[in-house]
């Protein structure tokens, strides 16, 4: 009997498998820790990357990895205007959407359908817990890395871990400890120029507005407010709680009536608003008397964006301490660091949606 051979070309079943699954073999790979404290492998320098939920995209931005990404959530997409590191890579606009985004994103199942379309090789996820993250890597087969800005509506130092994470993973750990020196090295300038100035030269001031899952009026302020602690600012919120978000009613903020009132351009609308209905309280303000009212950029809208934070920053110390910041002009400032962080400068189009920073808050008074 004659032996049969059949022959099967097993290379371009291979190579079919390869495409279909997304495979790089040899592709060397690492492992790292995530925030959520998770041990995950993922290859190096991946081709293909995705990022979900707050303020993932805006870290691989900080990071210049921006040519890696395949898709975008459409969140990203709204109101361009008010975050510089999509008015500086608005490209990133036309790129495939993973997913709806969104405040309401964290901590939830993605688009996995979305997800799995464009074929990443390792998706980035902020805000997850570590057995949801688990779950999502396990059902798509993608390494999953959770990264962090830390506390809402503030500046964090774990945002540092997540750069870095980041920036193992995507070769750019150089680029991560520059963002890093950049963001100390401003912090250390804003404290310096402000540390000597005594208390008694300081004027008490509330910082109002803040935006805190969602858009707020007066009454929601910070006592750690970022672009007031790094100016040694005397915050008067302090004097109600020692650190964190909070509400206040209009009596107290009466009671402690500040002699300077910044306002969150992103809650300005509700701000004047407002005013019309309870003129009285907004004319019995010191601030409101004396035209020292100023609006500010909004620094966490998809949690914390740090360049309008330092911006932001420079801005207060130069309203409230005009001879310490007389070399700084706040336009010329902020372009420094929008286009070191995000590569453009990016001052004229967010003046555009939130005009001058630091303009006075006309309230019709």
């Amino acid at each position: 009997m004659k032996r049969v051979c059949l022959y099967v070309p097993v290379i371009p079943v291979l190579m079919f498998a390869l495409f279909a699954t997304n495979i790089c073999w040899g592709q060397e790979r690492t492992t790292v820790t995530d925030t959520a404290n998770r041990s995950v492998e993922v290859m190096l320098n991946p081709k293909r990357i995705i990022c979900l939920a707050p303020g993932t995209l805006r870290l691989i931005c900080l990071l210049k990895a921006t040519e890696n990404l395949v898709g975008i959530e459409d969140f990203e997409k709204t109101r361009p205007t008010t975050r510089p590191y999509i008015l500086a890579n608005s490209d990133l606009t036309k790129l495939p959407i993973v997913g709806p985004g969104g405040p309401g994103s964290i901590n939830k199942e993605p688009d996995l359908e979305a997800i799995m379309k464009v074929r990443p090789d390792v998706i980035f996820i902020s805000y997850m817990d570590a057995t949801k993250a688990d779950a999502l890597q396990k059902k798509s087969g993608i390494p999953v890395i959770v990264l962090t800005h830390g506390r809402f509506a503030s500046f964090d130092e774990r945002v540092y871990d997540s750069l870095r994470i980041a920036g193992k993973i995507l070769n750019r750990e150089k680029r991560a400890e520059e963002v890093i020196a950049f963001i100390e090295k401003s912090r250390e300038d804003l404290r310096n120029r402000s540390a000597s100035v005594t208390s008694d030269e300081k004027p008490t001031v509330y910082a109002g507005a803040i935006g805190y899952k969602g858009v707020q009026g007066i009454e929601s302020t910070d006592s750690s407010y970022t672009p007031l602690e790094w100016v040694h600012a005397k915050n008067v919120a302090k004097s109600i709680s020692e650190k964190g978000h909070l509400f206040i009613d209009k009596e107290q903020l009466l009671r402690l009536n500040p002699d300077v009132i910044f306002i969150d351009g992103g809650g300005l609308s509700v701000v004047r608003h407002d005013s019309t209905r309870n003129a009285a309280f907004y004319e019995g303000l010191k601030a409101v008397q004396n035209k020292r009212i100023y609006v500010l950029y909004p620094f966490n809208y998809y949690v914390t964006n740090i360049g309008i934070a330092i911006a932001d920053a420079y801005t207060v110390g130069k309203i409230l301490y005009p001879d310490r910041f007389s070399d700084i002009e706040i336009p010329a400032k902020a372009d420094e660091i929008f286009t070191f962080l995000y590569g453009k400068p990016v001052y004229e189009k967010l003046k555009t949606e939130l005009g001058d920073l630091g303009q006075k808050a006309d309230l019709g008074f």
